[in-house]
């Protein structure tokens, strides 16, 4: 709406001027209002809002993207944990091999303890069997031949306490075997019930150890499904960049060619510059703090209270200049205080000035377009460093360029 309207505006000063000068009237509507201009601005607000719903596409997929990485570090983060159990389960399992294996061998010992008890209690036995079957063949005759055979009475007491110790120390031998040798079975299936239940709790923790990794090989996959939905994210992210860019350089394109036909109207109508009341653009692209705004102020280099005529926007060194709406260069030189500078004739006695530029790409004369880059930012002339300092004459006086940049 805004180039329809300064297309209009032209047309009238245009055809105003031709008709003062006593000419015919040459200015076709066509060429003015021009289908090129119009037909680029749609295209290009289309592109734009192609554009936009792309960046909103991967704005979203980018956050899936961030969302998807989080779950599967948590998951990483669980494994870590199930392995560190894991790793506790096999610890507990080698223990109880070696305790198992210790309860082996002493099982072992103890059985052999066992079969050498019994072969000792069967030797005594028959051992018993013997002097019992010697004494029931013989009687008591053994025993009355030792005992008439005797010296003395007192020998005769001896050799019938001696008999009577022969027969206790064969009875009590043989009790001390059997004891013993059930002391030894009574050890034995302590130890077997000890090892059956070590055989249980490594069963348990084998089948816990199972568990712990069948849960740890399904975690597993489930971070390879989610790198593969991440990589497939990732691919649409590079799409969406590449569809992205692409609208860019479109826009770019129309861009191109809105500022080339207009540039051409320009120069064609240039008598005709009729400040329409358009707002301007940003001269400095991406830089927006404010170093010094319009109005009194404590000069940086004379050190004094001074008015300052404009803004100064803190940009870096080499960053672009734009022109701040249409219009025609009317200088671009060099001052000892402006440093390089340009100037630029909106129409309307409407002008606006940059200054301390690194250096400059216009030229006097030269018609310029809204956003069209005319210079880079610099710090030439007095200036205190890299910087661009934007003004705004009208009517011959400086004014605040809030009032056409809007605030």
């Amino acid at each position: 709406m805004r180039v329809k309207k300064r297309i209009k505006r032209m047309v009238i000063a245009v055809t105003a001027l031709s008709l003062f000068a006593g000419e015919p009237s040459r200015i076709v509507a066509e060429t003015l209002t021009n289908e090129l201009i119009e037909n680029s601005e749609k295209e290009k607000e289309s592109a734009e809002q192609s554009k936009n719903q792309l960046q909103s596409g991967l704005t979203n997929v980018k956050q899936l993207i961030t969302s998807l990485e989080e779950q599967k570090n948590n998951l990483e983060g669980f494994i870590i944990e199930l392995d560190a159990d894991l790793a506790a389960i096999n610890e507990k399992i080698s223990r109880l091999d070696l305790e198992i294996e210790q309860k082996e061998k002493e099982i072992e010992q103890t059985t052999g303890e066992l079969e050498e008890a019994k072969a000792v209690e069967a030797h005594q036995y028959e051992m018993m069997k013997k002097r019992i079957k010697h004494m029931y063949e013989k009687g008591n005759q053994g025993s009355v031949e030792i005992l008439l055979k005797a010296a003395s009475f007192t020998d005769f007491l001896n050799k019938a306490d001696f008999i009577s110790k022969i027969s206790d120390y064969d009875r009590k031998l043989l009790e001390e075997y059997v004891a013993a040798k059930e002391e030894v079975a009574r050890k034995k299936e302590e130890l077997e019930e000890q090892n059956r239940e070590l055989v249980g709790v490594k069963e348990d923790m084998a089948n816990e150890q199972d568990a712990m990794q069948t849960l740890i090989t399904h975690k597993e996959a489930e971070i390879n499904t989610y790198e593969a939905d991440i990589n497939n994210k990732e691919a649409a992210v590079k799409e969406y960049e590449a569809e992205i860019a692409a609208q860019e350089q479109l826009i770019k394109d129309l861009e191109a060619t809105i500022l080339a036909e207009k540039k051409r109207l320009l120069e064609e109508n240039k008598k005709a510059i009729v400040y329409d009341g358009g707002k301007f653009a940003w001269p400095a692209p991406g830089y927006t703090r404010i170093s010094d705004d319009y109005g009194m102020r404590m000069h940086p280099t004379l050190g004094i209270e001074k008015f300052h005529s404009g803004i100064d926007l803190a940009a870096p060194n080499g960053s672009p200049i734009l022109a701040a709406y249409d219009g025609e260069v009317v200088a671009a030189a060099y001052s000892s205080t402006m440093g390089n500078y340009v100037m630029i004739d909106h129409g309307d006695s409407l002008y606006t000035i940059y200054m301390h530029a690194s250096s400059i790409s216009v030229s006097k004369g030269q018609m310029v377009v809204r956003g069209e880059q005319i210079a880079k930012v610099g710090s030439t002339g007095r200036s205190t460093g890299p910087h661009l300092h934007f003004g705004v004459r009208e009517n011959g006086n400086y004014v605040s360029p809030w009032k056409y940049l809007g605030e």
